[in-house]
């Protein structure tokens, strides 16, 4: 089976493995974990008396890649990843697991993004990206509008659960960092050792190595990134910044009608 998580280097790849066979631990079970192909989707590969028991855990976690077209149908809902976020000024593309036997993502047209994320207002695919984090390996949650099998062609939109995400996010108006590439323990220990944990209320889990720093309140967390560059060499960031959402759009109550 294929794992709705993604592994971008053969050390993420062994982390990965680690994690999952301390959180699979008292299960008798072995596990086999490699990559699935180049775009990074963690295959594992389960044999014991506790198979179905860890399959239905994983399933339930984490999620399973679809893999193939076919089985992505309208109005369902899956996990994905933002690619070649800045390439186009039309759409937002996004990785939902399908490459067999060919790699189809899906795409979110920006009428969309417009009026999930703006209200309606013509604001700019770029803009729209660096107010809310949208950058490439960023976690979100779809739900498919459209399907052409003959095409390979897939459309979607953000689902109400991701909806939800941005709304309690700008409602909430604290900054949060997102880091991409990085474990939890990397974070944790990031934390510890540049002393931003003044700065820092929580880390929120939003992928296996995609979290989400939650800044206190009054805290710049673009500010951070010149701290704990250093510490985390291999991880990407962006910023989820409520005040600037909502000073571009207005009221936060106008906001995220779904």
């Amino acid at each position: 089976m294929t794992l709705l998580a993604r592994a971008h280097s053969d050390f993420q790849l062994r982390q990965a493995e680690a994690n999952l066979k301390s959180v699979l631990k008292t299960l008798g079970v072995k596990l086999d974990v490699s990559r699935a192909n180049a775009e990074g989707w963690i295959k594992v590969s389960i044999s014991g008396e506790d198979e179905k028991v860890a399959l239905t855990y994983l399933t339930e976690k984490i999620g399973l890649c679809p893999i193939e077209l076919e089985k992505v149908g309208k109005f369902s809902t899956f996990k994905g990843f933002i690619t070649k976020a800045q390439q186009s000024k039309s759409e937002l593309r996004v990785d939902i697991g399908v490459f067999a036997p060919e790699h189809v993502e899906a795409s979110i047209p920006l009428r969309c993004l417009q009026a999930q994320l703006g209200d309606g207002r013509k604001i700019a695919l770029a803009k729209l990206a660096e107010l809310f984090g949208l950058r490439e390996n960023v976690p979100l949650d779809l739900r498919i509008t459209d399907v052409d099998l003959e095409r390979r062609f897939v459309e979607a939109e953000f689902s109400d659960k991701q909806q939800r995400q941005f709304s309690d996010w700008t409602r909430s108006m604290l900054d949060r960092l997102l880091v991409i590439g990085a474990s939890r323990s990397e974070i944790r220990s990031m934390i510890r050792e540049t002393h931003i944990d003044r700065d820092v209320i929580r880390v929120e889990p939003l992928g296996m190595f995609e979290h989400a720093v939650v800044c206190k309140l009054g805290t710049d967390a673009a500010g951070l990134i010149p701290k704990i560059g250093r510490s985390l060499e291999r991880a990407r960031f962006t910023v989820f910044n409520p005040r600037n959402i909502i000073g571009l759009l207005g009221s936060e109550d106008a906001l995220f009608t779904f």
